[in-house]
């Protein structure tokens, strides 16, 4: 590999803007001291025994550490065939044909042992072939990720490529723009002079917003590869564990020991992004990296048919052994008292198996015989049957074109067989939502500057509402689908409101959806608050840590945000004449239209504080100094914390922005309240020495000082307006969940999100109608820590779930439908053991259910409680990392090959590319495979059974010498001639 650039020095030094993020002032403070020769850095105590020389495969290989291939299958060569045996002989069939088997090698065996044991091998033998080629798919995926390439150092500060597989622990990597991480990794140094780099988690946690990391200040002379060349450190840390958001560990450099925290670990799965490189050390590798300690092993499914056929095989043993101990009683009866009799049987030569003087034991051997004679009661052969038409009906699957996405390539998968009739009678459908129901798209939809709305789209959630009202108010009661399909016109028009459909809504512009012209094409300069919309303008272009991408071929600008809400908001900033173009180390550039008379005109801002949003804060603020020296801070947020800042002159538009904000919630839009102060210069100079104070200070108590200090200055704000933006739909979900929920299935969402954005979501995809009566519970926001106030919270909880309870069963209207809606806070309480089964009872009479703010593992034992609890077929269906815990646990899981990686597909059952193409996977397929599969077990067992009791009838008559037989001869005849008929049609 050739030398390597180096940091792209003309980038901003990101420790200045990251204010609540760059924390390492005490790294190298902390860790002055060097070593002792005792080991004295080393952390101590159980868990912490992990040792990592980097850049020294000498000292490493001794440790014995596991390589970084990783498998995912649930077998290998050397278990494949005990494994594999043991699933197949969990099946009652075959440990009777196995038993039969083993007794067809005695003398008593009426007929060769071959032909007991042939029919065995080829049924289980099959079916292992089945498993080891479905399992053979999992293994070439594990493949394609273990024979990827990264940059790896070899030495003499050179880089060559190697497989993933191929790494070991303390190896130096180096990746680049838009690969992910081919283990856990410690950051060492990146293309920004900073050692920032931003990572996209969403193959870990599903948030598709990127986090910031930074390395440590003594690693950032390791710019080049040429810098590694006598590159040696030592890092003590945590032993291999599964928590994904905590690490602990020492880095022993130069003499020199420093603290590892989180911020400096690159987690595998994880992808690099906004970045050109990065350099890291490799700490764990294969199945000791933390994503692959959240994994777990593939669950052996066995559909609800196939353990129904264990019962039948019970029964149909029960009547087999019947059968053989009469038979064997007759056999006893009549060796000791006929056989003397039979002169021409020679009983004096008789043997042990018909022998006069021991009648108990012929009965014996006799039982044995008889056992194997009929044994076909029990049908072999259906077994068979079944394992060919499962793999047909997977094939199917696969090759049905009307679940192919045009887009991304991909078609539906049955990735086991062992499922498909289970499509057919699911009851509960459990799904995530962002990535599944949406496609994670923002788009810039509304707007209230100065007290005034703008917009004049719709969002999803009106055009369904103004479906609905209009397919209630037909009097034909035309189906909601029908009216999607047959009204052809633009509009709809209900209660003087109108409500744009079609592909007039439809955006031109990726993340824009606005259309009013009173703001567009720079007429925005005539209304008369144009001073106020020039400020919401300037907001959304300035406050923001996006960073801009040019793409030298178009000269178009990409941007790359934190999260796809910021990415919209530049979109319309420029849209609306403010465009965003480039951002240096100290300073914001934004190219302006229609401000002047002059054209565009680049105006400069010099960026003096960036205080970043988190989910505690819900706010971010940005105070920078324009062209005039004047100090200007902007800030946005969520409106409940916007508003309780305002100052008494910034209330003026407060009235009608909370009612448009209503107004935007009710449409299922995401919602932003935008603001802004003028400092004075002594001011802000005052503040700014106290913050950076506390920004520099050490000890645990640094971000509390940062947070309270920030909130000082976070005061007195002029309220401008707020934002709306809409996250998208996938195509055809509302049709698609409004079919499953006329089909009779319960629909339960999973999500992450908040609850009123999750109600929202609820309405624009006809999880929640127009009518519904919603069931909301949760718990007020207060200490959960204390005892008193974990029992008070539950003693809330449990009188929410009495009193919705009471208001189902009171309910006169037969149609009368309930949604049930539960946030984290509550779901945690309701899913403990004394409250879990009142909350399931109150779910089950409820249409829809909808949990909010639920974590990974929430969703997990969530699905687990439906599953025991409702006691029919659940189906959990996710695109991320973060829904693999639930689609294990269902009955059947269903991955979406979309945007977020491919671990839900690797740990599903089944995979499709879209959500809606979950209809047709249930609907049709599921009924078809259910209905071929029970139309071959049922009746062929039937048949078995009553043929084979003919037979016992016929044996029967002739030791009693009855006229029977005549009749059961012809009856044997039919039998014959109708099995054959059925495999026919079969």
């Amino acid at each position: 590999m050739g030398r390597s650039g180096g940091r792209r020095r003309d980038r901003m030094r990101w420790s200045k803007l990251y204010t609540f993020n760059c924390f390492r002032g005490h790294h190298g403070e902390a860790g002055a001291e060097g070593p002792s020769s005792d080991g004295a850095g080393a952390l101590r105590g159980p868990g912490f025994s992990r040792v990592v020389h980097c850049n020294n495969p000498g000292l490493q290989k001794p440790l014995k550490y596991p390589t970084n291939y990783i498998t995912t299958t649930k077998y290998n060569i050397i278990t494949f065939f005990p494994k594999a045996i043991f699933e197949q002989f969990r099946r009652v069939a075959n440990l009777y044909f196995l038993l039969t088997a083993i007794l067809s090698l005695t003398p008593v065996c009426p007929f060769s042992a071959v032909s007991m044991i042939a029919p065995l091998a080829f049924v289980v033998g099959l079916s292992m072939l089945k498993e080891g080629l479905e399992d053979w798919r999992r293994f070439i995926q594990d493949m394609k990720v273990n024979n990827r390439k990264v940059s790896v150092h070899k030495g003499d500060g050179e880089f060559v490529y190697r497989h993933w597989e191929e790494l070991c622990v303390g190896d130096v990597v180096k990746v680049e723009k838009g690969q992910f991480f081919p283990a856990d990794l410690l950051l060492l140094s990146s293309s920004y002079e900073d050692g920032i780099c931003y990572v996209e988690t969403m193959n870990l946690d599903g948030e598709t917003n990127l986090k910031v990391k930074r390395s440590l200040e003594a690693t950032l002379p390791l710019e080049e590869d040429e810098s590694f060349k006598d590159f040696q450190a030592v890092i003590r840390c945590e032993d291999p564990n599964p928590s994904l958001y905590t690490f602990t560990g020492n880095f022993e450099y130069e003499r020199q020991v420093y603290a590892l925290d989180p911020f400096q670990i690159l987690l595998r799965d994880s992808k690099l992004r906004n970045t050109s490189f990065i350099y890291g050390v490799v700490i764990f590798t294969g199945h000791d990296s933390k994503v692959m300690q959240n994994s777990t092993e593939s669950p052996s499914k066995r559909s609800r048919i196939e353990r129904k056929m264990d019962l039948i095989i019970y029964i149909l043993f029960t009547v087999l052994v019947l059968i053989s101990l009469i038979s064997s009683i007759g056999f006893a009866v009549r060796i000791k008292l006929d056989l003397p009799h039979w002169w021409y049987l020679q009983p004096q030569n008789s043997n042990k198996l018909d022998d006069p003087s021991r009648p108990a034991l012929s009965g014996i051997f006799h039982l044995i015989t008889a056992l194997i004679l009929y044994g076909y009661l029990i049908p072999i052969s259906l077994y068979v049957s079944i394992e060919l038409v499962k793999v047909l009906q997977a094939h199917f699957i696969n090759q049905d074109i009307h679940m192919f996405d045009e887009d991304t390539g991909n078609t539906a998968q049955a990735r086991t067989s062992n499922l498909n009739e289970e499509l057919g009678q699911v009851h509960t459908v459990l799904s995530d939502k962002t990535g599944t129901l949406t496609c994670n798209q923002m788009d810039f939809l509304k707007c209230s500057i100065a007290g005034v709305s703008y917009g004049v789209g719709s969002s999803e959630v009106e055009i369904a509402a103004a479906k609905q009202m209009a397919s209630g108010a037909d009097e034909n009661d035309m189906p909601l689908q029908d009216i999607w399909e047959e009204n052809n016109e633009d509009e709809i028009e209900l209660v003087g409101v109108n409500f744009s459909v079609g592909n007039n809504r439809k955006p031109s512009i990726k993340g824009f959806s606005f259309e009013d012209d009173r703001l567009m094409q720079g007429n925005w300069t005539k209304e008369p608050n144009s001073s106020t919309l020039l400020l919401f303008f300037r907001i959304l272009a300035l406050c923001h840590t996006a960073i801009p991408e040019i793409n030298e071929a178009t000269g178009s600008i990409a941007y790359e945000a934190e999260s796809p809400d910021e990415g919209a908001f530049l979109v319309a900033a420029r849209e609306f004449g403010f465009e965003f173009f480039k951002r240096t180390q100290s300073s914001v550039f934004v190219r302006e239209k229609h401000t002047s008379s002059h054209g565009t005109i680049e105006r400069e801002f010099k960026i003096l504080n960036l205080l970043e949003f988190n989910s505690k804060r819900k706010r971010m603020t940005v105070i920078l100094k324009d062209e005039d020296d004047q100090i200007l801070l902007f800030c946005k947020g969520a409106d409940s914390i916007i508003f309780d800042r305002l100052a008494k002159n910034g209330r003026m538009y407060e009235v009608d922005t909370t009612r448009h904000l209503n107004d935007y919630g009710e449409a299922g839009l995401r919602t932003l309240a935008l603001s802004y102060r003028v400092l004075e210069e002594s001011e802000y100079s005052s503040w700014n020495a106290e913050f950076v104070k506390a920004k520099t200070s050490i000890g645990p108590d640094r971000e509390l000082q940062l947070e309270r200090v920030s909130d000082l200055i976070e005061r007195e704000l002029i309220l401008v307006g707020a934002t709306a933006v809409e996250d998208k739909l996938q195509k055809g979900v509302p049709q698609c969940i409004d079919r499953l929920a006329q089909a009779g299935l319960k629909i339960w969402v999973l999500t992450g999100d908040k609850m009123e954005t999750a109600i929202n979501i609820g309405y624009a995809c006809s999880l929640l109608r127009q009518g519904m009566k919603q069931i909301c519970l949760s718990i007020p926001t207060g200490d959960q820590v204390a005892q008193d106030a974990k029992k008070a919270a539950k003693e809330s909880l449990l009188s929410q779930i009495a009193n919705g309870s009471q208001m189902v069963k009171l309910e006169k209207d037969p149609d009368a439908a309930f949604a049930l809606v539960i946030d984290g806070k509550a779901l945690a309480f309701a899913l403990e053991d004394d409250m879990k089964h009142m909350f399931l009872n109150l779910a089950i009479e409820c249409a829809s259910v909808i949990c909010c703010r639920v974590s990974p593992k929430q969703k997990a034992l969530v699905t687990r409680l439906v599953k025991e609890g409702v006691g029919q077929t659940t189906l959990a269906i996710g695109d991320g990392a973060n829904d693999v815990g639930m689609i294990q646990e269902a009955d059947i899981g269903v991955g979406i090959s979309g945007v977020e990686g491919m671990q839900a597909v690797m740990a599903s059952d089944f995979s499709i590319s879209q959500f809606r193409f979950l209809e047709r996977l249930l609907v049709v397929h599921g009924h078809w495979c259910y209905k071929r599969i029970a139309q071959m077990v049922l009746p062929e067992a039937l048949l078995f059974l009553t043929f084979r009791c003919i037979l016992f009838l016929y044996i029967l008559s002739v030791f009693t010498k009855s006229s029977f037989h005549r009749i059961a001869d012809l009856l044997l005849l039919l039998q014959e001639y109708c099995l054959w008929a059925y495999n026919i049609l079969l």
